[in-house]
């Protein structure tokens, strides 16, 4: 394992412009960096070798972290270092500048400019700025020059970075360097910008700009959370939470991906350690969930364009992820010459499971369209053509065996969740069809549904286990059997919820966090507790009237939250380290979901014993 000074994955913080990301260290450096859009190759990539990766770094020379926050409800966030007896503060951000003061879509120069401030607080501070990019992921090592006493331009291969700066800049090897003094209240500034090596134009910068761009940013965001319906008990959380997954949204396409890093590893020095920089039709389908009811529906809009521009119209050749354009061919290639985090290799690029067969992902998107129409949405002919299209491929494959949600690589089986999530694809239509006035095969729909509801309750619930099981012929548990009663497929007075519930909470659970599953699925190496699924069991708690566990756990499960209010893909039950990819969708849709579903269930539960509601989307 490596002995290089990684920080905890939770350690970071998440800068957006919803087109680039940036997380950016509590000793201020930015170990990953990807300045033009998610999906491409980094400029910083320390975070997946320490040596090759490149990074970023502006802080005080010798300071200790001492705190940090994000400046209100915004993605500009504040680090506060002391040195000695002084005190530091930077302050970091990735430029947008809305086209009004209400524009729901974010706008950023070509460049897309990364700008950091150093201030003195308190105390005379010597500061280091140092720029390393390292692009293609480590493999080119660039040529920095400098342009004046305080730019300078990084270049090689297909990416190049500028950068200029309040305070004069050295160009060293493949790196652009400075280091100053700052007396109390005084700033110094640096932008750091993409370009295309062959279209580097020059611009000017001085502390207008800078100012300019950091009161836009914040008002970006701050107007953006404002519209949030949300107002209970946990809103803090909860806005951080629609911030993030509004950050993971790209403004010009409106694909959202599930987690801006590729190949944190799900267990450290294991090689579970995959791409999450797309597109995946069922994460932002229980994103757009999230956002709607938090009052949010620009974003529907703008992944049903992108939907509708992606497959093109047609059911049959539909993918489980895409690129954020829409691209189709993302091969899975390891990167074997970067070491990975803490020693977890390989290093993965692209995603093999876009060529996976998943049967809910017609499901997924049928009930997007449900929820669509039913928050005003307007279903036109061709989204109905592409609607009706999914049905039809449920219609013809429900019957086969898939990879399921959990995309497995042991080997297609007939999963529960898959089956169930046919189920609902139909029941959707079913609703859509009524409400539009569209009769068409509703008949013929109706006696699907059925015949699905029942060949599930049949081959899905192990009568000796007591529980939905992992899929057909097989005795396994697994956490997705959790999304039963939230999708409305029984109700959570059926029994068999109930003991379902039961079943995963003794054999999946550890000290109260939930493993999705704990059988072979091709892959060596173990994983963390999946945090979605231990908030499926706060939604299911809640649902059954036992709103005392369901508070305590939602609230436990929000501790586990960094300092800055975000959360990865899985949690380490021994340790309470975060482990996967950082920030996760997955993650943060959950916990508003969970939220609601407490302000909502709870005065019921409280009133009158076990809610008999079906789910969530009724």
């Amino acid at each position: 394992m490596s002995a290089a000074p990684y920080p905890p994955i939770e350690d970071y913080a998440l800068l957006s412009d919803c087109h680039s990301s940036v997380l950016v260290s509590r000793a201020g450096s930015v170990d990953w960096g990807v300045l033009r859009r998610f999906d491409g190759p980094p400029a910083f990539a320390r975070v997946l070798d320490w040596e090759r990766g490149g990074h970023c770094e502006l802080a005080p020379v010798g300071g200790v972290p001492a705190a940090r926050r994000y400046d209100g409800d915004t993605l500009v966030l504040v680090t506060e270092q002391r040195a000695g007896a002084a005190l530091g503060r930077t302050t970091d951000f990735l430029a947008i500048e809305p086209t009004s003061p209400t524009a729901e879509r974010a706008v950023v120069a070509p460049e897309h400019d990364f700008v950091r401030i150093a201030e003195a607080v308190d105390g005379t501070t010597e500061w280091v700025f140092t720029c390393r990019p390292r692009f293609e992921y480590g493999i080119v090592v660039p040529q920095a020059t400098t342009r004046g006493e305080r730019s300078g331009l990084i270049v090689g291969g297909p990416q190049a970075l500028s950068v200029h700066a309040s305070v004069p800049l050295e160009a060293g090897d493949g790196e652009l360097t400075a280091r100053f003094r700052l007396a109390p209240g005084e700033r110094a500034w640096f932008v750091v910008s993409s370009h295309l090596p062959h279209r580097v134009e020059p611009r000017a910068f001085d502390d207008g700009v800078v100012e300019r761009h950091l009161e836009h940013t914040r008002d970006f965001w701050t107007e953006w959370a404002s519209r949030c319906t949300y107002r209970g008990s946990h809103r803090d959380a909860v806005v951080r939470s629609a911030l993030t997954l509004k950050a993971l949204t790209n403004a010009p396409t409106g694909a959202i991906v599930a987690a801006p890093t590729t190949s944190l590893p799900e267990a450290v020095g294991g090689e579970r350690n995959w791409d999450y920089r797309y597109c995946w039709i069922r994460d932002a389908s229980f994103t757009l969930y999230a956002l709607f009811i938090l009052g949010y529906r620009a974003e529907a809009h703008a992944f049903i364009e992108w939907l509708m521009r992606t497959t093109a119209g047609r059911a049959r050749d539909l993918q489980v992820l895409y690129g954020i354009g829409g691209e189709r061919l993302l091969p899975e290639i390891a990167l074997d010459h970067l070491d990975g985090y803490r020693g977890s290799r390989p290093v993965r690029i692209g995603n093999a499971a876009s060529r996976q067969l998943q049967l809910d992902v017609y499901g997924a998107i049928l009930d997007t369209a449900h929820l669509w129409r039913r928050h005003g949405g307007d279903v036109e002919p061709e989204f109905w053509d592409l609607l009706q299209g999914c049905v039809g491929e449920i219609e013809a494959r429900w019957r086969e065996p898939d990879e399921g949600i959990w995309e497995v690589r042991g080997g297609r089986r007939h999963f529960v969740y898959s089956k169930v999530m046919c189920w609902v694809g139909l029941d959707r239509a079913i609703k859509a069809a009524g409400a539009l006035g569209i009769e068409g095969s509703v008949a013929r729909w109706r006696a699907l549904r059925d015949e699905i509801h029942a060949d599930v309750l049949a081959h899905g619930f192990d009568r000796d286990a007591g529980a939905f099981v992992q899929a057909y012929g097989s005795p396994a548990l697994d956490a997705s059997a959790l999304l039963l009663p939230l999708v409305g497929f029984l109700p959570a007075s059926d029994p068999r919820i109930e003991s379902t519930v039961d079943a995963i909470a003794a054999s999946l659970t550890r000290d109260g966090l939930v493993y999705r599953y704990l059988v072979d699925d091709g892959i060596p190496g173990g994983e963390g507790t999946f945090t979605i699924c231990s908030f499926w069991m706060v939604d299911n708690l809640a649902l059954l009237g036992r709103t005392r566990a369901a508070h305590a756990l939602f609230d436990r499960l929000c501790g586990y939250a960094n300092d800055v209010g975000l959360l990865g893909e899985e949690i380490d039950p021994d340790t309470g380290a975060h482990l996967g990819n950082f920030p996760q969708a997955f993650t943060h849709l959950a916990l508003v979901n969970s939220a609601l579903n407490l302000e909502r269930l709870t005065p019921v539960a409280d009133a009158a014993g076990p809610v008999q509601r079906a789910g969530r989307r009724e």
